[in-house]
């Protein structure tokens, strides 16, 4: 994601002091917390807040306030979930928030300091006042963050607020108040997110495959239902064929392609890859919609593609697709390796050493700084897996982490996203008590937090790269 960034020349740490002045830290008790009420989200606020003190105090070494107050104790949860991060280092993580969240902050900014100031300390007998007024961060609000790469959270009521810009997080499943035209119900569907809005392509209802486009609007709770078209000015259009266990990828920055024929760039484009249909391809096929001009077309490619299948994995890794396992035509479960390159469109086998997972189909991937490869869970037609595989991208080396902690039970189908440092894993099932049934009821119970272990993933690191 791109990001706009100072045209200041100040240097550090004066660009950190006047990025602090502008969003409310000028020293005085309430200063920060109006500045932050106007400007920044619950999340934001916080984190603003921890990396302040964090840049200005140092890492949090008081007590945990013993009063019961919620805002008191997010405020300390979040710069102590910091740890020993330098103070270098988070004021850089500091401006590249604020110029994330404000993207013009410095033309509108009017009083700068160039030395640091000091907020009011907090103990446990100081009353301190809320970062957040009028009811966006009140006694209900839950919020999370992480100390020493665990899950913390507050001990209070939830927030159901509408639209995604004000949602808070919630210790229970709600139903936003949804409107508009909705998809049928469905499973081994394609789902992916473009900035506000969540895209809905295919799977399978009661046996049947589908092939159509549906849109959710995060802001409004909206769905409408995308009247698609196959390209008629594509080099490759294409007429959709009904699939279920397929892939679907987002891609929002741009990603060019040289070819023989064309230059393509992959900006605001959704991919669908491989999944399962009525009359099966030998090989994989890439289908690409243009979220423009709502048009479907094939994706031309080079090299050996993998062989058809559905309940793959497929994690978009820099400007490669990274495909994981999954199940062929003729039923077989897969555990090989390919990689597309979108700026080649060449495709490759990957021969990884070391031991790979086992053949499955619906797991669960995601990738950590860009370089390792996470995989979890999946199932066989005799089982399912609750084993996590590392696979390192520079290396090509497979490797098997000690997991700790409440490690989930074996499912498929589930879904999983990483936040920060965190991988959550939510729902699936196994061969006994099926796929869907118990998602919404144990939904909550069923969350695990993966912590990426300090052996290969490093929180301070991964922040500064970021920067």
């Amino acid at each position: 994601m791109s990001m706009a960034r100072v045209s200041s020349g100040l240097a550090y740490p004066e660009r950190f002091y006047a990025a602090a002045s502008y969003a409310g830290f000028d020293g005085s008790p309430n200063s920060a917390a109006k500045g932050l009420t106007s400007k920044f989200s619950n999340d934001s606020a916080l984190l603003l807040y921890a990396l302040y003190q964090q840049a200005t105090v140092g890492p949090c070494n008081i007590p945990k306030p013993s009063s019961w107050s919620p805002v008191e104790q997010s405020k300390w949860k979040s710069w102590q979930g910091l740890g020993n991060m330098a103070a270098t280092e988070a004021m850089r993580l500091f401006v590249k928030i604020l110029e994330e969240e404000d993207p013009g902050w410095y033309s509108r900014a009017s009083n700068f300091v160039a030395e640091a100031v000091v907020d009011v300390p907090m103990n446990h007998n100081s009353k301190v006042e809320p970062v957040m007024e009028n009811g966006t961060l009140s006694p209900e609000t839950k919020t999370i963050s992480t100390e020493n790469g665990s899950l913390m959270e507050t001990e209070d009521k939830d927030v159901v607020s509408e639209g995604l810009g004000s949602v808070a997080v919630y210790d229970q499943w709600i139903a936003p108040p949804i409107s508009g035209q909705r998809p049928k119900a469905r499973y081994e569907h394609g789902a992916a997110i473009v900035q506000d809005k969540m895209y809905i392509y295919g799977g399978n209802h009661n046996g049947r495959y589908l092939n159509d486009l549906h849109v959710l609007d995060l802001r409004s709770w909206t769905w409408s239902k995308v009247e698609a078209k196959a390209g008629a000015e594509s080099p490759n259009p294409v007429t959709l064929t009904p699939c279920a266990g397929h892939s679907l990828v987002s891609i929002v920055w741009s990603i060019f392609s040289f070819s023989v024929t064309a230059v393509i760039s992959w900006e605001n484009k959704l991919l669908s890859i491989a999944g399962h249909t009525k009359d099966p391809s030998e090989t994989i096929q890439v289908k690409v919609f243009d979220l423009q001009t709502c048009s479907w077309s094939t994706l031309k490619t080079y090299g050996k593609p993998p062989v058809s299948r559905g309940g793959q994995s497929v994690t978009l890794v820099g400007s490669s697709l990274v495909i994981f396992g999954g199940q062929d035509a003729k039923r077989s479960l897969l555990n090989d390796l390919h990689i597309l390159d979108l700026e080649t469109m060449t495709w490759d086998e990957v021969d990884a050493v070391g031991v790979p997972p086992s053949p499955r189909s619906d797991h669960a991937a995601a990738v950590h700084a860009e370089r390792y490869l996470l995989i979890f869970g999946g199932g066989s037609h005799a089982t399912c897996f609750n084993d996590l595989h590392v696979l390192d991208l520079q290396t090509m080396e497979w490797s098997r982490p000690t997991q700790q902690g409440e490690i989930p039970t074996a499912r498929a189908g589930h879904a999983g996203v990483t936040v920060g440092e965190n991988w959550f894993i939510v729902g699936g099932g196994d061969n006994k008590s099926g796929m869907c049934s118990t998602i919404l009821a144990f939904g909550y119970k069923l969350v695990f937090s993966l912590i990426l272990e300090s052996n290969f993933c490093n929180l301070r690191g991964m922040l500064s790269e970021s920067i």
